[in-house]
């Protein structure tokens, strides 16, 4: 059956009922990818998977978000070569991708709005471990054709699965922004875990997102410290006067996805674990 254009796509849907036009524009789930198709993001942890692995014509727009580099885990210059949308149904459509790539937090109304018109989505979680993140990033190969760059991704990330812990534990509290500590089942703290960092808010009883004030930590400091936010808290000189303690800065993008941003947070812990051996 011939494929119909979006023009006339557009058209059937103006006078024909919805789900009967998206049956004809929407691509088989599970159907082999034949030819190159085409991408916008609204997930700007799929964002920085997406241009790592994928041909640069396959990426219509990314999301927003990787334009902001105070939050994105894309490079700035990298991310100044896509288009963006604002996350409209409009300017998703304007687009015309084979599919939509979003957060599993998407609103009904605006995945309703993209499927009613045939396009297919596809949500991602944030992943929560190393072997999630290599799922999420084979996923995408699968989806995007790409099957190849996304092994070349995923096998440098297991890597960081099969090195060598080093040998004597050191007592670690990720201090997140707002005063905040991550759960021990999150990405961020299997990496802390495989350089041989030991979860210090998990020794004191804390769980994800629970807070930690500048007096708790004080009154029982970790042996490092890394220090990913900008509160009154995190930045007072009294942290200075914690003499066994090493206070250690880290990048906030690099918190919360899978992909490359694995490989910049592994470098970034193993560094400071190297300065206190």
């Amino acid at each position: 059956m011939a494929r119909i254009g979006w023009g006339g796509a557009a058209a059937l849907c103006a006078g024909l009922v919805l789900t009967s036009c998206g049956a004809q524009a929407n691509i088989a789930g599970d159907a082999p990818v034949t030819r190159q198709l085409t991408f916008v993001s609204l997930n700007p942890c799929v964002d920085a998977i997406l241009v790592e692995i994928a041909d640069p014509d396959q990426i219509l727009a990314l999301s927003h978000y990787s334009q902001d580099p105070a939050s994105s885990s894309l490079d700035p210059g990298v991310a100044a070569r896509f288009a963006y949308t604002g996350g409209t149904a409009e300017e998703v459509l304007a687009e015309k991708p084979d599919m939509v790539l979003a957060s599993s937090f998407i609103a009904p109304s605006l995945r309703n709005a993209l499927t009613g018109l045939g396009l297919r989505v596809e949500t991602f979680d944030s992943p929560r471990s190393i072997a999630e993140s290599i799922d999420q990033i084979k996923r995408l190969g699968t989806l995007t054709g790409n099957t190849a760059a996304a092994e070349r991704l995923a096998v440098r990330i297991n890597a960081i699965a099969s090195k060598q812990r080093p040998k004597r534990e050191i007592t670690a509290m990720l201090w997140q922004s707002g005063q905040i500590v991550p759960g021990e089942g999150t990405l961020i703290s299997e990496l802390l875990r495989r350089n041989g960092f030991s979860s210090h808010s998990a020794k004191m009883g804390l769980a994800q997102a629970d807070f930690a004030s500048l007096e708790t930590i004080l009154a029982n400091p970790p042996e490092v410290l890394l220090v990913a936010g900008d509160s009154a808290g995190q930045t007072h000189p009294l942290l200075d006067g914690l003499k066994r303690t090493r206070v250690e800065t880290f990048d906030p993008r690099l918190l919360y996805c899978g992909g490359p941003s694995v490989i910049a947070a592994d470098a970034r812990i193993a560094a400071i674990r190297k300065n206190v051996l």
